[in-house]
């Protein structure tokens, strides 16, 4: 794939993308807490949490479409435009006096809506900025700074929600999304792609077929589906069962929660900094099978132990081996995938993602009930180490993950 390469342009890329993130992060923060805090209400937090997750999932399968078609640059800026502009009008209706909740939830619909738009532009453009043999490294170091993003976003939006009113909070997303549009605009150069510049009308659902085809037929494509699948659905007992598991373990505790939640964002965080530093196997394969079998190791211990030092030190271990599973699985999608089908597959796997963690709650968070929070996360991890070894002893995977030869000129 012809690139735009140049350090200046992906440096320039990735901090307009991690400055709108750490705007976007912090305000996210800040609105849950806000939730929380009036409400103190399961039922009003719950719908935050479908009316910032259900237009992500509903807009997916046309940004996939989009990004394929359209200008991914432009698309990112007016996925930014929108959220901030929501943004802007809640803090205005906010210094008005008028701080209805359902305000906020439909501010959250369309802050799901922009990010599902710029969620598959964004995955899609890397590879047009970044060469092949360089685009592990990149994807570790975005992996990184977002890590670093997600860690600071919440320690400042709790000292600033005890200092400043919501609606001023509020600015600083529409602040950071005016830098990140600006950087884009005006400094990042990106090729269009040749579904970008077609002239042909767009049929939606026809394309949308193409896309789920062009899946159906590439069999490393669909293998990485499946396995992502299955890992996201037994991932969700460890993904958002723990705080249930370190209440009812522990004690009731906020600190213990908090202290919980660092503790994996910082193990991401030592995750994508040891992926920078190391860029993995050779083989992507062999990373890939690492991460999961961390994870799924991890989560077996997790219902073992009972001391909370040792948990924390897991929570970390397990965080590490996020990137070290997702950074080289994202890079191979980006390597393998035709360009005119990127938008479509990473639209896809946004669908896929965030409908499997729902599933597995649905099966798993009554299933916690009836037979303890421990023994889940030893049957989950357990089945988890499964997939990990069916991974690990996949032909196409291996193949397609080791380092590409390079041609005598």
């Amino acid at each position: 794939m012809e690139t735009n390469y140049s350090k200046r342009n992906i440096i320039l890329f990735l901090s307009s993308q991690i400055i709108s993130l750490f705007g976007s992060s912090l305000v996210q923060c800040a609105i849950s807490w806000h939730i929380t805090l009036e409400t103190q209400s399961g039922t009003m937090m719950t719908i935050a949490m479908v009316c910032g997750f259900l237009p992500t999932f509903l807009v997916s399968p046309f940004a996939g479409v989009w990004a394929d078609r359209y200008n991914r640059k432009k698309l990112i800026i007016l996925a930014d435009s929108l959220v901030a502009t929501a943004t802007l009008g809640l803090a205005l209706a906010f210094w008005l006096g008028y701080r209805d909740v359902r305000l906020i939830f439909a501010v959250m619909a369309v802050r799901g809506l922009g990010q599902g738009i710029q969620q598959p532009a964004v995955s899609s453009i890397l590879p047009s900025l970044v060469p092949q043999d360089k685009l592990m490294r990149v994807n570790s170091i975005n992996s990184t700074a977002q890590s670093v993003m997600m860690l600071a976003s919440p320690a400042l939006a709790a000292a600033l929600i005890s200092v400043a009113s919501l609606e001023n909070i509020f600015i600083i997303d529409v602040a950071t999304a005016a830098v990140a549009i600006a950087i884009l605009s005006v400094f990042v150069k990106v090729k269009q792609s040749a579904g970008e510049v077609s002239t042909e009308k767009t049929d939606y659902l026809r394309d949308l077929k193409l896309g789920l085809g062009y899946i159906a037929k590439h069999k490393l494509i669909k293998q990485l589906f499946i396995f992502s699948a299955i890992m996201s659905i037994l991932a969700a007992p460890i993904a958002i069962l723990y705080a249930l598991q370190v209440t009812r373990l522990f004690g009731a505790d906020a600190w213990r929660l908090g202290v919980a939640d660092t503790a994996f964002a910082v193990g991401m965080l030592l995750g994508g900094l040891v992926l920078t530093v190391w860029g993995g196997f050779k083989n992507k394969h062999g990373t890939m099978s690492l991460g999961m079998f961390v994870m799924s190791a991890g989560t077996v211990l997790c219902g073992v132990i009972s001391n909370f030092a040792l948990y924390i030190a897991l929570m970390i271990f397990i965080g590490t081996a996020m990137p070290i599973f997702n950074t080289p699985a994202t890079t191979l999608l980006q390597e393998k995938t035709d360009p005119a089908y990127m938008g479509r597959v990473f639209s896809l796997m946004t669908m896929l993602s965030s409908l499997a963690m729902p599933l597995g709650l649905v099966v798993f968070g009554p299933l916690a009930d009836v037979i303890g929070m421990n023994l889940l996360f030893i049957l989950t991890g357990a089945a988890q180490l499964v997939v990990t070894a069916a991974v690990m002893l996949n032909k196409t995977i291996r193949a397609a993950g080791a380092p590409a030869i390079a041609k005598p000129e």
